[in-house]
């Protein structure tokens, strides 16, 4: 597969894996709301938060929806222009593949950018997610009229480029059906339609629907892969005695069986006189629970557009900063397609706060990442307003009343010193997160009072570490000793345990079925 080059790229590559692990630290007096909440605001550089995500939420969230900066004039000002798109890459790879890899393996990632990357954002990505995971470009229609000003063409759009994890097993949730798109059923007959008072009967309305397939389409090789295309092309009579056949090129979408079938249950329409040709009947009572699949062009009418988004960000704070705000029913069009109630919902470049502010109003749990200050001056105030009900928005759509919460951390120290030395401030938890995700790369979802952190292929996973064991032992209980060993949770199989040193020897660990690893070294920092 092509890949894209640019200058230091290499380094980029790396990025990811040399970045350190770092510790969240906890700021209960940014926090608000319910403290048990699982949701999370993280101030700090997004590559270090999301490696610090890893050893927690790898493999768990369900979709990732980023706005990243679009590498403008502003975007990096402070960098010489013949190095801006350079550094832009450089600075995209490394998240994009940690994003990757906190990605559900039914997860999706959304990136909106403009023309400035968008095609070059779609080659990284194609070697990120893998070419075979691509599953659209949306264009969204982000204002409602053109730049007078404008010297060339007025820009009038932005892209959202839809990668799945693994597209062989995401399947996008449809879109809720609008009043416009139920208002086309309205037909009816003496069979289906609607008693004065305005209830329906048999049925209810329907819309008359193509009866013919196309023989040059896609629709060509399903429909007729068992009968052959002759099976569909036969003549019709219609109620007024007039014999039809589809149009040249084209073939009855049914069978003379069907066709005869559908007769019978009255769902077959050809016209007030009875003799156009036959129309299907789609009725509203049948497909309105189904939804709507989502199509690749999004109209500022249907999801908001940048002067909407402006208004929004304004109600929380009247000078904003951010040029270029999503509107919130375009990150509702986003988590609508790509999550249920439940399901965690990242934004590493969170900026005024719209995908966390949507996702809490929609149900969903969320992560939230902004280096910058306003995570505090902006994302915060919002959140808190969200947490308390407020109507802005989306909140009418989906009947938000306020509740919930949200925890505010900070990047703390790296678990490792320079020296790949553990840091002296970690604590039990910490590190079983570390240890279960370097040697199963799932996340360990809670570190209980156990040196047991859990069975993984068959084979458990030990950590003797700051007297786990609440005991007087040797040092704490960090060294294996055959009595220490005795004691530990019983597992019949393989097992991997991490202590300072063990006084067992090779013969007796082999017999126990034990590999150990010796704390610090052989935990990996990276």
């Amino acid at each position: 597969m092509p890949t894209l080059h640019w200058h230091k790229r290499e380094e980029a590559v790396r990025a990811a894996t040399r970045a350190p692990y770092r510790l969240l630290e906890a700021l209960p007096e940014l926090s608000y709301g319910d403290a048990a909440s699982e949701n999370l605001l993280i101030q700090g550089d997004n590559l270090d938060a999301l490696k610090a995500l890893l050893p927690y939420y790898a493999g768990r969230v369900k979709c990732a929806a980023i706005d990243p900066p679009y590498n403008t004039q502003s975007a990096f000002a402070q960098y010489d222009d013949n190095l801006e798109h350079s550094i832009w890459l450089s600075t995209m790879y490394p998240r994009l593949e940690l994003l990757r890899d906190l990605l559900a393996d039914d997860g999706s990632i959304w990136v909106c950018m403009d023309d400035n990357e968008a095609h070059y954002l779609k080659v990284v990505m194609d070697e990120v997610f893998g070419r075979k995971n691509f599953v659209a470009n949306v264009v969204w229609q982000k204002k409602s009229s053109p730049q007078s000003n404008a010297t060339w063409l007025s820009d009038s759009h932005d892209h959202v480029l839809c990668y799945a994890n693994n597209k062989e097993i995401w399947r996008p949730n449809k879109l809720p059906r609008t009043e416009d798109q139920n208002a086309i059923y309205k037909h009816s007959d003496e069979f289906d339609g609607i008693n004065s008072d305005g209830s329906f009967y048999g049925r209810g309305p329907w819309f008359p629907g193509d009866f013919t397939l196309s023989l040059a389409s896609g629709q060509r090789g399903k429909q007729f892969a068992k009968t052959g295309e002759s099976a569909n092309i036969y003549p019709i009579t219609t109620p007024s005695g007039r014999e039809v056949l589809p149009a040249k090129g084209r073939a009855w979408a049914y069978t003379q069986e069907s066709f005869a079938r559908l007769l019978r249950e009255h769902r077959v329409f050809f016209g007030q006189r009875g003799s156009n040709k036959p129309c299907i009947k789609r009725f509203l009572t049948e497909i309105q629970d189904r939804g709507v699949v989502p199509m690749t062009t999004w109209h500022y009418s249907e999801v908001g557009e940048n002067r909407i988004a402006m208004q929004e960000v304004k109600q929380f704070d009247e000078n904003s900063p951010f040029a270029t705000p999503k509107p919130e029913a375009l990150l509702m069009r986003i988590v609508t397609i790509g999550t249920n109630p439940g399901d965690i919902v990242l934004d590493s470049f969170l900026g005024s706060g719209t995908t966390s502010a949507v996702a809490h109003k929609m149900g969903r749990r969320w992560i939230g990442i902004e280096l910058g200050e306003h995570a505090v001056t902006h994302c915060v105030p919002r959140l808190k307003k969200v947490v308390d009900g407020e109507q802005g928005g989306i909140s009418e759509a989906v009947g938000w009343k306020g509740g919930g919460g949200f925890r505010f951390c900070r990047l703390g120290p790296p678990i490792f010193d320079e020296n790949a030395h553990i840091n002296q401030s970690i604590r039990f938890p910490v590190l079983a997160a570390h240890v279960w995700f370097s040697e199963t790369h799932t996340p360990l979802v809670k570190a209980g009072k156990s040196p047991l952190l859990g069975v993984h292929k068959e084979t458990a996973y030990y950590l003797l570490f700051n007297g786990i064991l609440g005991d007087q032992s040797r040092d704490g209980g960090n060294v294996l000793t055959g009595k220490l060993l005795a004691k530990l949770p019983k597992h019949n199989g393989p097992k991997v345990i991490y202590g300072e040193c063990t006084s067992l020897g090779e013969d007796r660990l082999r017999r126990e079925q034990v590999a150990f690893k010796q704390i610090p070294y052989d935990v990996k920092h990276r």
